[in-house]
């Protein structure tokens, strides 16, 4: 072996650098091959050794000790959480046996609230002593005050560490369960609100720091306040940002608590993880399957303690029995078959993600610093800082998912343009509160489909393809997969003439044309198509520098890399009277 490495001698980095300018042929370095991501943080091409000359103390930490970068824990097992939608007590707790028989091994009760210390009795009977959590905005009180009945549990609660601090710290008091904890920071709202990955795990270290001081006041103590929080996230479609993600929030909480005087023991960030609905969509909902896959493998490759993969169809209607399966044997599977909990923190010393790692740390940190210059998370929060920042976050990702510089596959790019979804809508118990980033495309095709389901004909576009046949073919492609994200009827033709697209607008029934050729043709060829195909609106593929000239010859509009796609649609539904 050591004979096969002397073949391939050293190359510094220099030599690298040189190599990659030389293949670019003065293209802007920065701006082909440097990622800047929304979070601010700029993502290297390639990373080697001394990339890492600084990040010796996240290379030297061991799975299990402080601060935790690489895990709470020596192994990498999670707790596969199942999600129990019943709301009596009894059907809650047969779902709950039946869901720890398939495979899960935590559960928790979405709206199941005991009132009495029989009904409590009842929806935990029989679950093997499987950590059980109670996620009903009404559940807190209800069993916090049958707790005394009750013997050393494991799981937790969803109290408020703000609104519920009185009813927290009371339990904190007279309550040592090391396995339970009352007071859930469920700051996944950040995330399903489009915030960036620092601004997640900055305000939520910042809402941790305020639960402290909030407990300590009220008499907890340091450890027993720390030891009875779980931070609930969401998990988002960036794999390694959200594997980074996970790694560096252990670190920061476990060094903020060092501030607090907690012990090493009490520091220990305890994680859940849920699939974002951020990132679902209604159309093609199986890629939410896909999607919920990789979310899954970033959160349990990150460390996480305990993880809800969520239902593809839940962002339409209730999920079944068939999604809810699935769901959980995705992590099954991750388990059982990819073996993910065999090995703790396989992404340790995996140059680009100690980067991040550190990266994600050093800018959460800085902004946790800001929010505690202003006096805290709750006047962060009040004073307007924290939702505009997360707003302008959010505007930034719809925009850019507008212009396609942003991708969700199935909504607002490769759409499936025979699938239509306004039927397959069902009743929802649990609605999702925060809108999701695919909801601006959605609506827009929902508005087709309604306008067809009141008895109107859906707007056909003809995409005229004509002359160079590779510009003619990616252009026409182009608008396809455009268009298509509107719901529309595409139609399709390869054309030798303005006359032969004429014929084809009167047989075809359609609404517009849209002219796919090359920008050189364009010039003689939209004019005589305008004039071939008049009254019906014509549109050009693309964007010709005698775009102006097209205009006052009489072409309605251009479709191209640069165009907003949800304006655009919108604009001509408008145009072409679609309601609904």
């Amino acid at each position: 072996m050591p004979a096969l490495f002397e073949e391939f001698p050293p190359v510094a980095t220099e030599d690298w650098e040189r190599a990659i300018r030389q293949d670019l042929k003065g293209a802007d370095y920065d701006k082909r091959l440097v990622w800047h991501t929304d979070t601010g943080i700029d993502v290297r091409p390639y990373y080697r050794r001394e990339h890492l000359a600084d990040l010796k103390y996240l290379l030297d930490q061991i799975p299990g000790e402080f601060p935790y970068a690489r895990g709470t824990r020596a192994s990498n097992g999670w707790g596969i959480r199942e999600e129990i939608d019943a709301v009596d007590c009894r059907e809650a707790n047969a779902a709950a046996k039946a869901a720890l028989q398939a495979g899960a091994d935590q559960i928790c009760f979405l709206r199941a609230v005991p009132r009495n210390a029989g009904e409590l009795r009842a929806l935990v009977a029989g679950l093997d002593n499987a950590p059980v959590f109670f996620w009903a905005d009404a559940a807190g009180d209800a069993v916090a005050q049958l707790l005394p009945e009750c013997s050393p549990m494991r799981g937790g609660m969803r109290l408020h560490p703000f609104t519920d601090a009185g009813v927290a710290a009371a339990i904190l008091k007279q309550f040592d369960w090391p396995e339970f904890r009352p007071v859930a920071i469920r700051r996944a709202s950040f995330l399903e609100s489009g915030a960036t990955s620092v601004q997640q795990l900055g305000f939520m270290l910042a809402a941790g720091i305020e639960y402290m001081r909030w407990m300590i006041e009220r008499g907890v103590g340091v450890d027993a306040a720390a030891k009875g929080v779980m931070f609930a996230f969401s998990v988002g479609s960036s794999y390694f940002f959200q594997i980074a993600r996970f790694r560096a929030f252990r670190m920061l909480w476990a060094r903020a608590l060092e501030g607090f005087g907690a012990s090493p023991e009490a520091s220990k960030a305890y994680l859940f993880a849920r699939t974002a609905d951020w990132t679902q969509s209604i159309y093609d909902s199986y890629n939410n399957v896909l999607r919920g896959t990789t979310q899954a493998m970033s959160a349990a490759l990150g460390g996480v303690d305990s993880l809800a993969v969520a239902p593809f169809d839940e962002t339409y209607r209730n999920a079944d029995d068939a999604s809810l399966r699935l769901a959980r044997n995705t992590q099954v599977i991750l388990k059982k078959e990819a073996f993910l909990d065999r090995v703790a923190d396989p992404g340790a010393g995996s140059y680009y993600i100690e980067v991040l790692t550190d990266s994600l740390a050093q800018a959460s940190w800085k902004l946790m610093q800001e929010v505690e210059s202003i006096g805290g998370y709750l006047k962060a929060r009040d004073s307007g800082m924290i939702p505009a920042a997360v707003q302008s976050a959010r505007e930034k990702k719809e925009k850019d998912l507008a212009f396609g510089r942003r991708v969700i596959v199935g909504s607002n790019k490769y759409p499936n343009v025979k699938e239509r979804m306004l039927d397959r809508i069902g009743p929802k118990d649990i609605e999702l509160v925060y809108g999701r980033l695919a909801e601006p495309f959605e609506d827009i095709r929902l508005r087709t489909e309604r306008h067809a389901a009141a008895g109107n004909k859906t707007p056909v576009f003809l995409l005229a393809e004509v002359g160079d046949l590779k510009m003619r073919k990616a252009r026409s492609g182009f608008v396809f997969n455009f268009l298509g994200c509107g719901g529309f009827d595409l139609r399709t033709g390869h054309f030798e003439n303005p006359e032969a697209i004429a014929d084809a607008v009167s047989r075809e029934g359609a609404d517009v044309v849209v002219l796919c050729s090359s920008d050189e043709e364009y010039s003689k060829l939209a004019p005589a198509v305008v004039t071939a195909v008049k009254p019906t609106p014509v549109l050009v593929a693309g964007n010709p520098k005698d775009a102006a000239e097209l205009e006052r010859a009489g072409v309605a509009g251009f479709i191209h890399v640069r165009s907003n796609a949800m304006e655009t649609l919108t604009q001509w539904q408008e145009r072409l009277g679609v309601r609904g």
